[in-house]
């Protein structure tokens, strides 16, 4: 999360928590591949290109976030007000801006001065790590008030701490910035491909003009081939990566566990493009639910 982007809006590429600013440019194939290749991953036998492929899968966890309290079995606090890569605002906390009632989560970015950050949020990383699927979160956007706030639902490969951004993958499942509002951004990052290049895997601001009015489900059907993004149904795709035909870890470290992020920044190098209203807050991001399908 945290990108300008390079917008390549719905086009399938034979090549190839959050982030800074970049100049746009669009690398040659040459200049994003390795000499070192990986061996391609075992395949299935199955054609993932089907149109049924995904008629099958089948429901192997979920958060419907029903009762009163957040699961600690499957969500974990980051806290801190380091900037996160963006030069953000915010302060994440690890109480009082995560609820949970009537069947959503609700993350609410607040006013508040705390350890001298001006601002309180929350970023939840899930304890559980998935490789391949169809993964679907239902959410809905902070009412359109005003400039400065940048939700996000995302993952990042489990490899992060060991190998760093952007090598250990990144796949935006929605992103939003409140100064843009009726729009929404899909985005891949990799270390061939992401936003400090200029390079990023995008579908650039993808019209939704009840985005902040209702719930929508943001999803993407990942397999060992291909990233394809979508809003609402599987056949209204907005953004979809193939795999490149010569792949490397740069290129393409999508074929290994990736955990779930979801968060309301502050301000940064792209939602605090033109700065920050505080009348906005408290601003609410609410989720109905995560869920991952599998074959």
């Amino acid at each position: 999360m945290l990108k300008y982007r390079l917008s390549i809006p719905f086009i399938a590429f034979s090549f190839m928590a959050s982030c800074q600013s970049a100049s746009i440019t669009e690398e040659p194939l040459e200049s994003v591949l390795q000499e070192n290749l990986e061996a391609p991953p075992p395949t299935t036998g199955e054609d993932v290109f089907a149109p049924d492929y995904w008629d099958d899968a089948e429901l192997v966890w979920s958060d419907e976030f029903d009762g009163t309290e957040l699961s600690q079995e499957n969500w974990k606090f980051e806290t801190g007000n380091n900037g996160w890569g963006n030069n953000e605002l915010q302060n994440y906390q690890n109480e009082g801006n995560v609820e949970v009632s009537n069947g959503t989560l609700k993350i609410i970015a607040k006013k508040e001065n705390v350890d001298g950050s001006m601002y309180t949020s929350a970023r939840l990383n899930s304890k559980k790590e998935f490789t391949f699927g169809k993964i679907e979160i239902r959410a809905k956007i902070p009412e359109d008030k005003g400039k400065g706030i940048w939700p996000a639902l995302w993952m990042l490969g489990n490899n992060i701490n060991s190998v760093g951004w952007p090598a250990c993958g990144e796949i935006d499942i929605m992103e939003y910035v409140s100064y843009s509002p009726n729009e929404v951004h899909f985005t891949i990052h990799s270390t061939a491909n992401n936003h400090v290049k200029g390079t990023q895997i995008t579908s650039g601001p993808v019209p939704l003009e009840t985005i902040e009015e209702e719930f929508h489900t943001y999803g993407v059907l990942w397999t060992d081939k291909y990233m394809k993004f979508y809003i609402d149904t599987e056949d209204n795709i907005k953004l979809n990566f193939l795999r490149p035909n010569i792949s490397n870890s740069d290129n393409w470290p999508f074929s290994k566990p990736f955990y779930f992020l979801m968060n309301i920044a502050i301000g940064g190098n792209w939602g605090g493009l033109e700065g920050v209203d505080d009348s906005i807050f408290p601003a609410v991001m609410e989720v109905d639910y995560v869920r991952v399908y599998q074959k």
